[in-house]
């Protein structure tokens, strides 16, 4: 086994802190990766929280990884050592399952194992995450990572960025449709980056008056304060797509009113709570309310190879480890803009 440096928490009520875990030693299909930067999702602190309940401790955070390749195993042919590459929300999968066929690993019949904090059929314990000095990873979950993009603003695209996406691609996102984005945070502002790069028109709706300069920023064409009942009933039944990023109780029917016949709202953000839907909403114009999750590993690599060609990265502000925890409590207050970014050389 090998020994990485990585935070952990030990319980539901500890402070992330330093602490040494083992990596398995890199098989011949693996891949030992040397990590420079781990993006900071709200998912991590959920589960170092276990919010979500279930987390098994210690557990070490982190599914926005990018990295640099130290060494392959022999049979290894994706990436050679040097390589720059990125492992995002998942490290295996059956791979046999008609999910996994497909190329939807996340919907893996058997179980995905996710990044951490899931059982790790190699070790017979669990995965632990990016909040590490290394990783080791077999070859069909390492993702290559575009050169010309900055590599710490890139950390969250394997979250953020494959969480919208999917969504957006999957119902054929482009030019001449109105497409709305619920929520203008970590996942949002990717949301706006990336519809506005598939050429749609991108109206954003946000409770926060001091977010209208920055979603037009970003790329939004319009921007509606969404407690503005005047300013929302103008777009009634007239987006072609939503997607909801909001991961707190919220009035969904709202959303749903806005959408043309056949119009579809998408939910990614995930409260904990159930939403109420008023099915009147839906069977009023054929509209349709759906829920994506991340990406399959195919449409993670096209994820990054379209953000590579269009320069798209995250807005992100860097930190040493050492500030985890702080910036967990920034993260409860969204006081961040948009997604915080470890660089893991604070980790000594």
């Amino acid at each position: 086994m090998l020994n990485a440096k990585a935070y952990s928490a030990s319980s539901a009520i500890s402070p992330l802190a330093p602490a040494t875990i083992q990596r398995r030693e890199p098989g011949a299909l693996d891949v030992h990766i040397h990590i420079l930067f781990c993006g900071v999702c709200h998912t991590d602190l959920h589960i170092s929280r276990n919010d979500w309940k279930g987390t098994t401790y210690p557990c070490v955070p982190g599914h926005e990884i990018v990295g640099r390749v130290v060494k392959t195993g022999a049979d290894v042919k994706k990436v050679k050592a040097g390589d720059l590459v990125g492992v995002g929300c998942m490290v295996d999968s059956c791979r046999t399952c008609s999910n996994c066929k497909d190329g939807y690993e996340q919907f893996c019949e058997a179980g995905t194992t996710f990044t951490y904090n899931a059982p790790d059929k190699h070790t017979g314990g669990l995965t632990f995450g990016g909040y590490s000095d290394s990783v080791v990873v077999d070859e069909a979950f390492v993702l290559r990572m575009p050169k010309n993009l900055d590599l710490a603003a890139a950390a969250p695209l394997l979250c953020a960025g494959i969480t919208t996406y999917s969504p957006l691609r999957h119902y054929k996102v482009g030019p001449g449709q109105k497409v709305g984005v619920v929520g203008l945070g970590g996942l949002g502002h990717m949301a706006v980056k990336l519809a506005k790069a598939f050429g749609a028109h991108v109206v954003v709706f946000t409770t926060s008056a001091n977010k209208v300069q920055d979603a037009l920023r970003l790329g939004a064409a319009e921007v509606v304060i969404s407690t503005d009942a005047a300013a929302m009933a103008k777009h009634a039944s007239s987006f072609h797509f939503i997607i909801d990023t909001v991961a707190a109780q919220h009035d969904i029917n709202a959303y749903l009113n806005l959408l043309k016949r056949d119009g579809t709202l998408t939910q990614v953000g995930v409260p904990a709570d159930p939403l109420s839907v008023h099915v009147f909403n839906l069977i009023t114009n054929r509209r349709s309310f759906t829920g994506s999750l991340i990406g399959g590993i195919a449409e993670t690599q096209e994820m990054l190879d379209f953000c590579g060609e269009h320069n798209i990265t995250s807005d992100i502000e860097l930190i040493p480890i050492q500030q985890i925890n702080a910036a967990y409590e920034r993260l409860l207050k969204s006081d961040v803009k948009y997604r915080f970014v470890i660089d893991m050389a604070s980790l000594k």
